[in-house]
């Protein structure tokens, strides 16, 4: 029997992750477009890039992709993630 580790740092488990974030990225910005409420979309498109990124970067690992498309990755999510923190610091 696998181990529960080896299943939750699977690549199918990584998509349904990525799949998620997607879906609560796509969720807030229609509340925010019908309703108003919640979080302005420049402020929370940052935050979803940035982890977004960081799980493509650990699915690309599983999938023994070239290293350079790893870096590619986690730079996006670095440049996503100071985005972010210049937004807020400024409030």
């Amino acid at each position: 029997m696998e181990s529960l580790l080896a299943v939750l740092v699977s690549p199918p488990v990584i998509d349904l992750i990525l799949l998620a974030v997607l879906a609560e990225g796509a969720g807030l910005l229609v509340l925010y477009r019908v309703s108003g409420r919640g979080i302005p979309p420049g402020v929370l498109l940052p935050n979803l890039v940035a982890g977004g990124c960081l799980f493509l970067a650990l699915r690309l690992v599983l999938s023994d992709a070239a290293v350079y498309w790893v870096a590619l990755t986690l730079v996006v999510a670095l440049i996503a993630h100071l985005t972010e923190l210049v937004l807020r610091w400024q409030r």
